[in-house]
């Protein structure tokens, strides 16, 4: 049975008995295991209702298993620089938005085919290794055969070799969640091409850095597989894992009645400032090379500002007061590229310069631009 907790829902309850939250919702059913499912596949909604549930919902007496999918996006971990995990030019030509999530971890790749399981507990009953176990004896349920096992490291891999999942948590003062990915009909074609950063070798930085695996999909060695049947089966194994009787309850996280403050929490996730101006402060030191010149490039970048730049350039190429004048123009911006090539393009019209002068910086900026 699935209970869809919507507008329509909680209007058609009020003339049971009113709900004025989930909290509440949760408090009357009485369950001490409750099993949700998102209804949202917006990656800013879903990673807000696991902060919403995380902070208002009681776990001491009670644990919460949250499934939830997404459209195309990428996941970074909450320690980590962006521009080192992935390929963010490829990134924005494909439309796939960059999130950061409030977890530890490495980064991921999501879409309609990966499944996401968040599982909530008290601190004291935080249990990773168990609810792996639930992941892998859900999986052999539906297909004995398969050969999946988690690893020390919390990862699942098929066939003792290809990770199909991975872990991430987050701890608070008496509760915590543990979720993990499980591929089951993931673009790898994509996934492949946005993981790859095409900037690592010239950032140094002490972000925390993933760590690349062989991956696959549960459908390239079942094509009768499909998320539906799995997610069904993992709820299923949840409930006999820790002597549970829940339903699947559908939740929209975009419901602001149920879920009050739910709204600002998604915003707040979708925020430059925290999204690239949580990346652990890091260096850029890379040559850019023009017409067989030689630039030199050196910036630090805290709070993904740049708090210090230094151009290198042959004085006959530019001249060390234009030089300067650029430099003092970087410094305290973004260290994005829409943010670069406008405060470039302003100071090519406030500076008078010679036609191949103003050239010349135009394509120094379009190599800058290249590498953020």
């Amino acid at each position: 049975m699935i209970l869809r907790l919507s507008n329509r829902a909680c209007v058609l309850s009020r003339s049971v008995r009113f709900k004025s939250t989930l909290t509440s919702f949760f408090d009357d059913l009485g369950s001490s295991g409750i099993i949700l499912k998102s209804a949202s596949s917006g990656i800013f909604e879903n990673l807000a209702l696991e902060d919403w549930i995380h902070d208002h919902v009681d776990l001491q007496n009670r644990s919460l298993l949250l499934l939830w999918r997404n459209s195309p996006v990428v996941v970074i971990g909450r320690h980590q620089n962006p521009w080192q995990e992935c390929n963010l030019p490829e990134t924005r030509r494909l439309g796939i938005p960059l999130a950061r999530r409030r977890s530890g971890g490495g980064t991921v790749y999501h879409d309609f085919g990966n499944i996401n399981m968040t599982f909530f507990t008290s601190k004291k009953k935080y249990d990773r290794h168990r609810n792996l176990k639930v992941v892998t004896s859900a999986l052999k349920a539906l297909r004995p055969n398969l050969d999946v096992a988690a690893t020390d490291r919390f990862d699942i891999l098929l066939n003792g070799h290809y990770k199909i999942s991975g872990t991430a948590a987050k701890l608070g003062r008496s509760s915590a969640y543990h979720h993990c990915t499980l591929l089951c009909s993931v673009d790898r074609s994509v996934l492949s091409s946005v993981l790859k950063s095409n900037t690592a070798e010239v950032i140094k930085s002490n972000a925390t850095p993933s760590v690349p695996s062989p991956v696959k999909n549960l459908l390239d060695v079942d094509p009768t597989l499909d998320s539906s049947t799995i997610m069904e089966a993992i709820a299923s194994q949840y409930n006999n894992e820790f002597g549970f009787d829940s339903s699947i309850i559908t939740v929209d996280p975009t419901h602001e009645a149920l879920m009050p403050g739910i709204h600002k929490m998604a915003h707040d996730l979708q925020t430059w400032e925290w999204i690239y101006g949580k990346t652990p402060k890091f260096s850029v030191c890379t040559s850019l090379v023009d017409d067989d010149v030689d630039i030199k490039l050196d910036m630090d970048v805290k709070n993904g500002t740049v708090e210090r730049c230094a151009l290198e350039t042959p004085a006959d190429w530019l001249s060390p007061e234009i030089v300067n004048e650029l430099i003092s123009t970087l410094k305290g911006s973004r260290y994005c590229p829409n943010e670069t090539a406008v405060l470039v393009a302003a100071f090519m019209r406030t500076q008078s310069m010679a036609d191949d002068v103003a050239e010349k910086i135009h394509r120094l900026c379009e190599k800058m631009v290249s590498i953020m």
